[in-house]
């Protein structure tokens, strides 16, 4: 049966957030809720990763940091804003003074991919719970575990009841409902261009609640031939596209490569590659854990058949492995000759696929770059900075990274670009999302 999907405020979450226990609250109150929470959620830090890894087979080593202690860090870094975020005073003339508020939207409504649910929840969580709001969290139904626990961490640290919801479900019925509920005010949302794209439409059925949408990508990887260590580059981006399996939606999983050095960065990637170790995620040993379920394994073999029967040449892995285990195990793989014209160069994969591609100039490595309709993340390796600064402008991504992949913090936006969306999670920008500006105009 489907959910009975309600107009007036007669849900837990509106009456909480009217009755204003939370939403009414000094600022130095919610900071000091939040701040017992991240202790909470770090002391619990191996159990919740374990719950996660059961969930989803990410690796123990990266799902333990990427998970509890990141949401834990993100829960303090939005306690402690929360009483540093200041109103405005309009520049008037010395008859009026325009005041100009921050008031919290009401009912936030949180709906997270199960690649990394903790880790992007927090990001959603704690600024909406910081300015005030009520949420209801929709963890995917593949990964649920670690938000519901989370729930109950929060009711520990003293979050008064109905502030923070977990409701589990199918997309198709817990998560249309929560999207198409009167009582929502937002949806702050990680997951698929489709998804994304029925999130809007339910805003447009019902109250026409703000959507923020964190899509896929095909994030692009630029090697000049002036890189200034082509052994760690080659090493940063095996580690970019295979970590999680792939698993991760700003994955560098277009490698674009100046011609000039392409073979030698090749072989460099080849031997890192093929060094990685694929096995059971709750062991230390492996470098890389499960596919996280047996539809996301066959999607990725599909893609590396499509690429094959397109004319890419694949240089290794993208088999199946410990069939004996009755995990899903997969290969790492990398493709050369990929034009951007195949159905995958184009395409998220969401597996551990590396599609390669050789470029002459700049110009060439920008048009390679922005040749899909996505634009979440992307890299720059050179030794130029003059050829780092036109590529950061000259990329339509939301994310560059110069010499590096991975490792931006809670500090700056994360977000995209076309159809990457156009929301934003992280750094003190997100806070903007789940507040009203508010003016007051008085006569002096």
């Amino acid at each position: 049966m489907a959910p009975t999907i309600s107009t007036g405020r007669c849900a837990a979450p509106g009456r909480f957030y009217e009755q204003g226990a939370w939403s009414k609250a000094a600022p130095s109150h919610r900071k000091k809720i939040l701040l017992r929470l991240a202790e909470l959620t770090e002391g619990h830090a191996l159990e919740l990763a374990v719950l996660g890894v059961r969930d989803n087979g990410t690796e123990i080593n990266m799902a333990y940091k990427a998970e509890p202690i990141s949401a834990a860090g993100t829960m303090r870094f939005y306690a402690e804003a929360v009483d540093k975020v200041y109103g405005e005073i309009a520049p008037t003339g010395r008859d009026v003074l325009g005041l100009i508020h921050r008031e919290p939207l009401g009912v936030i409504g949180v709906i997270v991919p199960w690649n990394f649910p903790l880790m992007i929840g927090a990001w959603k969580i704690a600024p909406a719970l910081a300015t005030g709001n009520s949420v209801v969290v929709k963890p995917p139904e593949l990964a649920s575990l670690t938000l519901l626990r989370l729930a109950e961490l929060a009711s520990e640290a003293g979050l008064p009841d109905g502030v923070l919801n977990v409701v589990t479900g199918r997309g198709t019925t817990a998560g249309e409902a929560l999207a198409l509920h009167g009582d929502v005010d937002a949806i702050a949302f990680t997951g698929s261009g489709a998804v994304g794209r029925r999130l809007l439409e339910y805003s447009a059925r019902s109250n026409l609640k703000r959507v923020y949408l964190e899509l896929g990508g095909k994030s692009p990887n630029i090697v000049f031939a002036d890189v200034p260590d082509l052994k760690q580059a080659a090493k940063v981006s095996a580690n970019g596209i295979f970590r999680n399996s792939g698993q991760v939606c700003v994955a560098g999983s277009r490698l674009i490569v100046q011609s000039s050095i392409h073979d030698r960065f090749m072989d460099e990637l080849l031997s890192v590659t093929t060094s990685l170790r694929v096995g059971d995620p709750l062991r230390l040993r492996p470098d890389i854990g499960a596919v996280a379920s047996e539809a996301q394994l066959q999607r990725s073999l599909g893609a590396v058949e499509l690429a094959e029967r397109e004319g890419a040449k694949r240089l290794t892995g993208d088999e199946r492995i410990l069939r004996d285990t009755g995990g899903t195990f997969v290969s790492p793989a990398i493709f050369a000759d990929v034009s951007p014209e195949m159905t995958w160069s184009r395409e998220e994969v969401f597996g551990p696929v590396l599609a390669v591609t050789r470029f002459d100039s700049e110009d060439e490595a920008v048009r390679l770059a922005n040749s899909t309709s996505y634009g979440l993340a992307s890299a720059v390796w050179t030794g130029s900075l003059s050829t780092a600064h036109r590529m950061v402008r000259a990329i339509n991504a939301g994310v560059v990274h110069v010499n590096t992949y991975g490792g931006a913090d809670i500090t700056v936006p994360l977000g995209g670009f076309k159809q990457s969306g156009f929301g934003r999670d992280k750094s003190l920008h997100a806070l903007d999302e789940y507040c009203d500006l508010k003016t007051a105009w008085i006569a002096l």
